[in-house]
């Protein structure tokens, strides 16, 4: 399939890590766990997925355009992509994301990102095992946040695929299911950022 303009550029064997959010507004805490997953998950590069509504929400964030021009100018780095990819694919779930992705970036390792509150409310997006079947999964959790999710029906389901901070650089390659958590200690900024703006994370 042809690129054009707004289509990242990936080739087979590449590791990408993608961050869905309605990023409404991107703020520090959306840099800052950025640049920590990809340091620690040896990710090339990390995309983020800016997502055109929240099916599970009921008023929609602020308009698309604006909300992409807000994280571009907030998240500035060689390695990071702030897409509309959504947009582009036509899908709104997850899972149809991932497989839409995966169909049109054959090879690409993809590894997906959330933070430990959406993985305590996996089991109620849509095709969840779906998408614990896809990709590998990286778990960004600040200190106090691991508890619920730990105990949640997806974390306790794949419990067995769960793994080891020793083994989170290569995560990508692991076959999945596979995830593990990073915990992430928060900047003041940061910290207060993410308390304020809990959707950071999309959820379907």
């Amino acid at each position: 399939m042809g690129w054009g303009p707004g289509w990242p550029l990936a080739r087979a064997g590449m590791a990408i890590g993608l961050l869905g959010g309605s990023f409404d507004p991107a703020h520090p805490g959306h840099v800052h766990v950025t640049r920590e997953a990809l340091k620690r998950l040896g990710l090339h590069q990390l995309w983020w997925l800016v997502t055109p509504g929240n099916p599970l929400k009921m008023h929609g964030p602020a308009p698309l355009d604006q909300r992409l021009a807000r994280a571009r100018e907030m998240m500035q780095h060689p390695r990071v992509r702030v897409t509309d990819l959504e947009r582009r694919l036509g899908t709104r779930y997850t899972a149809d994301t991932l497989a839409a992705l995966q169909s049109r970036y054959p090879g690409v390792r993809f590894v997906w990102l959330m933070g430990a509150d959406n993985l305590a409310e996996l089991h109620c997006w849509d095709d969840w095992q779906d998408i614990v079947a896809r990709v590998p999964m990286g778990v960004l959790a600040r200190p106090g946040d691991r508890l619920s999710a730990r105990l949640s029906p997806a974390a306790r389901i794949y419990a067995f695929a769960r793994r080891s901070k020793s083994q989170a650089q290569g995560l990508a390659s692991i076959s999945p299911p596979a995830w593990t958590f990073l915990n992430l200690p928060m900047r003041d900024d940061s910290s207060s950022a993410l308390r304020e703006n809990g959707s950071w994370q999309q959820s379907d």
